[in-house]
């Protein structure tokens, strides 16, 4: 596991990453297919600009260490859920039915599968999380290339 070190200091104002744009399924199904044309994981986070916990989970994955991890192994969709009032239906392309609480954490592996269902929940309280614990979180997940 990489360990945080002392430039992976979290920034004050906390992010705001969400843009308030409405996405269809075919844009998240499209970008889920060009992420795994690059031999990428999926990483589609649901939140909102008004929830701490998105902004703290925001923030950890811009530190230095987190973000050049994130470069090499995923690429990202973020999901505005505004007041639960866009975007919302998306959730269900997981298994999913729509719910209330944010942020809610989705990585595919390799074939385009969900692999956290169990955990997509358990950032609604990273404001609570070590910095580390994040990261560590975001490491396991990540799926072995397949062989060329």
């Amino acid at each position: 596991m990489i360990q945080l070190t002392s430039v992976d200091q979290l920034i004050s104002p906390m992010p705001q990453p969400f843009n308030g744009k409405v996405i269809s399924a075919d844009q998240l199904n499209t970008f889920i297919d060009g992420t795994l044309a690059k031999v990428k994981q999926p990483l589609v986070i649901f939140g909102a600009n008004w929830c701490p916990d998105a902004q703290c989970l925001e923030a950890v994955m811009q530190l230095p260490s987190v973000a050049d991890f994130i470069v090499n192994h995923y690429a990202i969709m973020r999901v505005d859920l505004g007041d639960y009032d866009i975007n919302m239906g998306l959730i269900e392309r997981f298994g999913l039915p729509s719910q209330e609480g944010v942020p809610r954490v989705f990585i595919l592996d390799l074939n385009g599968e969900p692999i956290n269902i169990e955990t997509n929940d358990r950032w609604r309280t990273a404001r609570d999380s070590h910095p580390q614990e994040i990261f560590d979180y975001l490491q396991n997940f990540i799926k072995k290339r397949p062989s060329t």
